[in-house]
């Protein structure tokens, strides 16, 4: 009896330190705030999975993602807008590569309104006039007469690029208030009868989904998955991974498994939309 107690012991230190020895591949993510709560699923589930592979997810916005690629600090860089001809420039500079884009998700970037706010629908061009400080009161596009406040993203934000190239198309009116997340606008939004603000389809709980019309013709849609599919919901953008160069190992078996139907369906799960 004796003996096989000291075997057993001696089995379970050897499963100990066998363990202890199992090298962990570790995968760097930073980037969009937009697409961590996407990109922290994935992770989560991908890890329970392969439990070599350890995945750390940050935010802190797409720019911060890029430079971070850029400064090789990273593996991946999670962007919710294209990287600019300048950041590809600095990865052709420092590692002679143009870098590698994987679109791995559609959103809608969505317009928040208070619940109590009765407005229900604008258009792309009110929208524009609004952010850019055209427009001021809410009586001007059919609310209750009282100013527009305003809640947006920071500069270093994906986000913030996106909806001001493709939305404002100027720059944004000084009275933003600008916010270091997605959740952020959402909470400033929820407590602002009149507040107005936009982001990831993802964070849109317990404010009001504004329909979006292209002119004063159309149709008000909202972001579903059905509107993003068909591109009928005027503002759809990707969300993208980049990396230096073209991924191989850990990181390409991580990528695959992303775009697989396996994480592809995470996408819906968490509130955006598939590419596939």
């Amino acid at each position: 009896m004796k003996n096989l107690k000291k075997t057993a012991i001696i089995l379970a230190g050897l499963a100990i330190i066998g363990f202890g020895f199992i090298q962990q591949t570790k995968i760097t993510i930073i980037g969009s705030d937009t697409m961590v709560i996407l990109a922290q699923r994935w992770a989560e589930i991908y890890m329970k999975k392969n439990p070599t592979v350890n995945i750390q997810v940050t935010g802190g916005g797409s720019g911060v993602g890029l430079a971070a690629l850029i400064n090789g600090t990273t593996d991946i860089a999670n962007s919710s807008r294209p990287i600019k001809p300048t950041e590809v420039q600095k990865l052709k500079d420092r590692y002679n590569t143009l870098g590698v884009e994987i679109p791995c998700a559609k959103d809608g970037i969505t317009i928040f309104l208070n619940e109590s706010n009765k407005v229900k629908e604008l258009t792309t061009k009110q929208l524009s006039d609004i952010y850019s400080g055209k427009v001021t009161n809410w009586k001007d596009v059919g609310g209750d007469d009282a100013p527009i406040k305003l809640y947006g993203r920071e500069n270093s934000s994906g986000t913030y690029a996106f909806f001001k190239e493709e939305v404002v198309k100027a720059d944004y009116a000084a009275s933003c208030q600008t916010l270091p997340g997605t959740a952020a606008v959402v909470n400033a939004v929820k407590k602002d009868k009149y507040g107005i603000g936009y982001g990831g389809a993802a964070y849109a709980s317990g404010v009001k989904h504004c329909a979006v019309k292209k002119d004063d013709k159309s149709k008000g849609i909202v972001p579903t998955p059905e509107t993003i599919a068909k591109n009928e919901y005027p503002i759809t953008r990707y969300l993208y991974l980049y990396m230096r160069n073209r991924p191989t190992g850990e990181i390409k078996k991580y990528v695959d498994w992303i775009l697989s139907p396996e994480g592809q369906k995470i996408i819906t799960e968490v509130g955006y939309f598939p590419v596939k």
